[in-house]
């Protein structure tokens, strides 16, 4: 029967080695400290219950067996190994490979990198955290935020992109007799796209990104009633050019916003890519409203002539309801300045990210 072996902690200072045995109520145990060897047995309650629990760690370095003690609470049992001389040691072992029972204690390591003996290594010494993981995982580990907005940016990114190349291929193909088909070839995953996109009004609330809801709710609010109200359900509105423009503007924002996203996540921001992604709206939104405008103007004139979208009521008043009268109002009072705080905000993002450029300081020859 193979001995059972608890889960240990380590972690060092340049003076000392501090291992912690996660084994709770710990009777009597069997502990030898040795110049280049610990050994430890004793019965407790660990990872498996109550059971005997034995590991042995022959240490990287000597060390100084008369001033390393150890302490037995309810909970644990607490090493300090002083080392002999003075150092960092590479690893605790002297062999290469690791145990799958010995941890890293990241809330108490220190290395020679580390200036404050009270510090976040997580936060404040991120590339030390990520190179003691490797050591001990083989791999960063990484938080499920991180994992998934990568994924949901790089699926956003190859469905726009999708749409992009579809859209392309037809119009290399045919020319301007492909914008009736266009809806046709793209629609479904247009709209499939955006409404997945409804997530990114969650993400503020959820605290997976920085920043509020009032934006991500007036872009995606606004492309899925073009989408879903205006489009989807007028036919005759399909197969107009405008559909094709306002796909490709659309598409065209997302294929750079969403790489730009991913290149943030993992820390290593592209110059180009961050010069378009703040720079390639001063043209597609503009380009945007303009279509979106033109696709509620004409669903209104098919609705006027239609009648459809209305509701009317049995009141002392005869009160009907009118989707085309609440467009009407849309476009006189409500376009212009969803506009205006959608481009406000992509102006000001530019401002703080790019900055203006400034003047060249005029040279001052100096007089001898």
């Amino acid at each position: 029967m193979s001995v059972l072996s608890p889960f240990v902690f380590w972690a060092q200072n340049e003076k000392n080695i501090f291992i912690k045995v996660d084994l709770k109520d710990v009777k009597d145990p069997d502990i030898t400290i040795e110049k280049r060897r610990l050994q430890f047995q004793s019965k407790g309650v660990g990872a498996r219950g109550l059971n005997d629990y034995a590991f042995t760690i022959d240490f990287n370095s000597v060390i100084d067996v008369k001033e390393s003690v150890y302490k037995v609470t309810d909970n644990r049992v607490d090493f300090t190994v002083s080392k002999l001389e003075k150092g960092w040691w590479p690893r605790l072992l002297s062999q290469p490979q690791k145990p799958f029972w010995l941890k890293i204690d990241h809330d108490r390591f220190q290395s020679e990198d580390m200036d404050d003996e009270v510090a976040d290594i997580r936060d404040d010494y991120p590339n030390l955290y990520e190179k003691l993981q490797k050591e001990e995982f083989g791999y960063k580990k990484e938080d499920f935020k991180k994992v998934y907005l990568s994924l949901y940016n790089l699926f956003m990114y190859v469905g726009f992109m999708y749409v992009v190349c579809v859209l392309s291929v037809r119009y290399l193909k045919e020319g301007s007799d492909s914008f009736p088909g266009t809806y046709a070839a793209v629609g479904p995953a247009m709209c499939f796209l955006h409404l997945i996109q409804i997530l990114e009004i969650m993400h503020p609330m959820f605290g997976y990104v920085k920043g509020g809801l009032l934006i991500p709710l007036l872009q995606i609010g606004g492309r899925l009633f073009t989408l879903i109200v205006m489009l989807e359900f007028e036919p005759r509105l399909q197969v107009m050019p405008v559909v094709f423009y306002l796909f490709m503007t659309w598409s065209a924002i997302e294929i750079i916003r969403y790489p730009y996203y991913m290149s943030r996540l993992i820390k290593k921001e592209n110059g180009l890519l961050t010069w378009l992604r703040y720079t390639a709206w001063i043209v597609c939104y503009p380009i945007g409203f303009v279509c979106e405008g033109v696709i509620i103007f004409r669903n209104l004139i098919f609705m006027e002539q239609d009648n459809s979208w209305t509701i009317s009521l049995t009141t002392p008043f005869d009160l009907t309801l009118r989707l085309s009268t609440v467009l009407r109002m849309y476009l006189l009072f409500l376009m212009i300045p969803a506009m205006y705080a959608l481009i406000s905000h992509m102006y000001k993002a530019r401002k703080q990210k790019i900055g203006p450029r400034s003047p060249k300081k005029a040279r001052v020859k100096k007089v001898k």
